[in-house]
């Protein structure tokens, strides 16, 4: 006889299964139940503190706006500062320098005053355009170096303008002659040393001797629009006078 078959159906009792049923269905829902404790707890605790964060934050973010704002308006203020600095300084530069140049130039006027006064003291006679002095200096080279200083005390309020030129006489090769202005600069047609002034001026230059040449007297000649006026002066005077 063969063994019998075992069967793969099993019977439970109608009441067993159904309590099993039950027992499932209250797991389930205890489950869900317990969820939705605990989301809404969650929900409950956490919705609070998120929105303080929340506020925290855009308080944080309107203090930043704020301090960079604020920051920017303080780097431009810097920068206009900075700026009106440098004007400032560059403004007291120039001042200073004009007035150091004013105070050059009050110094130069006061000492032209003192020589002037010297020149036109309450002894002295007053005259026209004039030739006050003539000095000459022998230079390196050969050539001579001349300084002329030319006043007018008649009038004080007058302008003198026109050339000056003057002539070196002597004797070359035993006979007496006469160097011209133009043979003294070497150039034709040389034109003659402007001048204008209110009451004196000094003119300066160089010239050259021809070789074999004896210098005894220089004799200047000053040409202007209201004037014309040749004095002469010894060269051993001139050049004395020249080499101090």
């Amino acid at each position: 006889m063969s063994a019998p078959v075992p069967s793969r159906f099993r019977i439970v009792p109608r009441d067993v299964a159904v309590r099993r049923r039950g027992a499932s269905l209250l797991l389930a829902l205890a489950w869900v139940v317990a969820v939705g404790a605990t989301w809404w707890a969650a929900t409950y605790t956490a919705a609070p503190r998120l929105a303080k964060a929340d506020a925290a934050l855009a308080k944080a973010e309107r203090d930043i706006k704020a301090v960079q704002s604020e920051l920017s308006s303080l780097r431009q203020r810097e920068s206009t500062l900075a700026r009106s600095d440098q004007i400032s300084r560059a403004a007291n530069a120039e001042v200073q320098e004009a007035l150091a140049e004013r105070d050059e130039e009050i110094a130069a006027l006061r000492a032209d005053v003192a020589f002037y006064e010297r020149l036109v003291g309450s002894t002295s006679q007053r005259k026209g355009l004039t030739v006050h002095v003539a000095e000459f200096a022998p230079e390196d080279g050969g050539t001579w170096r001349y300084q002329i200083m030319l006043t007018q005390t008649m009038n004080r309020g007058a302008v003198s303008e026109g050339q000056m030129r003057f002539t070196v006489e002597g004797v070359r090769a035993g006979k007496l002659a006469a160097v011209q202005w133009d043979e003294l600069h070497q150039q034709r047609s040389a034109p003659g040393q402007a001048y204008s002034f209110r009451y004196f001026q000094q003119l300066d230059g160089n010239v050259m001797l021809p070789p074999g040449f004896t210098p005894q007297r220089v004799k200047v000649t000053l040409h202007g629009d209201d004037a014309a006026v040749e004095q002469a002066f010894d060269w051993k005077t001139a050049t004395a006078a020249g080499g101090k």
